[in-house]
């Protein structure tokens, strides 16, 4: 199964067809049909790893400030509760939480799922992330997850490589300025040869400007463990940028033909077995 970094950025994409969700809608179109979706979302941002268990999750309007067709959205996919329990065996032994009544789906997820999956009919789980612990343990867990590939699990991270609500410029829809360029096509150098190694951004110079704090980084580096685990780099599914200090870049995994990542020999590495930013919380 494929697996997928989505930049989501404002909520209001839920409502929208732009060239950001119609990529979104034809890569859920060119998957196979998964099993399930496990979504690592930006705002499921706690002091804890865990995974939804209930096999209602609710939709949660975790924003405020944008009108009332974006509350009246829901997206009534079905959990899996085994799934929850698939998650906690494959990355041992990091241990995962079983949430069965506190959270449920943030539209960090449905925002993007509503595009790629619109009939709501497949299972979605969620993971959240951790905030106490550092990025390589995030590539780590990342990589632990992709034997779920092989189950018919679809990994789904969403956040925004570069995401500083306090920088915001409204009069720049598509626009992004020069810090926020730098830092997105390096990281973008890095997720499209070594993924592996896209911790070493931490120390780039834009780093503060682009990830004032980490919640929205951090799922990109679900998609790089995955990728070094799988030896193979992420592909670019669609780029761009929002008023300025948002990056709209997406990356996909498992979907095309990219060169391997090279193994320490310089062989090819094997494949795996089988508003105002205080009125708003974008």
């Amino acid at each position: 199964m494929p697996a997928a970094f989505i930049g989501h950025g404002n909520p209001m994409n839920t409502l929208e067809h732009n060239r950001y969700t119609e990529a979104w809608r034809a890569f859920g179109r060119s998957v196979p049909r998964p099993r399930a979706v496990l979504c690592i979302s930006a705002h499921w941002y706690v002091n804890a790893t865990a995974v939804t268990a209930m096999t209602q999750p609710r939709t949660i309007h975790d924003f405020f400030g944008f009108p009332d067709e974006l509350f009246a959205v829901e997206y009534p996919a079905p959990g899996l509760p085994e799934l929850a329990e698939e998650v906690a065996e494959v990355v041992e032994p990091v241990w995962v939480g079983a949430d069965a009544d506190s959270w449920g789906l943030d539209h960090g997820t449905w925002s993007v799922l509503v595009h790629m999956f619109p009939e709501a009919d497949i299972p979605v789980v969620q993971l959240s992330i951790n905030a106490i612990e550092p990025f390589d343990f995030h590539v780590d867990l990342g990589a632990r997850l992709a034997p779920l590939r092989e189950r018919g699990v679809l990994v789904v991270a969403s956040g925004n490589v570069v995401h500083n609500l306090r920088a915001v410029n409204w009069s720049t829809p598509d626009a992004g300025f020069d810090w926020a360029q730098r830092f997105d096509e390096d990281a973008r150098v890095a997720m499209t040869s070594t993924p592996g190694e896209i911790g070493r951004l931490r120390g780039h110079a834009d780093f503060t400007a682009a990830v004032p704090t980490p919640d929205h980084y951090l799922p990109l580096l679900y998609l790089a463990g995955l990728a070094d685990a799988a030896g193979t780099p992420a592909e670019i599914l669609i780029d761009g940028y929002a008023y300025g200090s948002l990056s709209m870049t997406s990356y996909t995994l498992g979907t095309g033909t990219g060169p391997p990542i090279a193994a320490e020999d310089g062989s090819a590495a094997a494949l795996p077995a089988g508003v105002a930013p205080e009125d708003t919380n974008l």
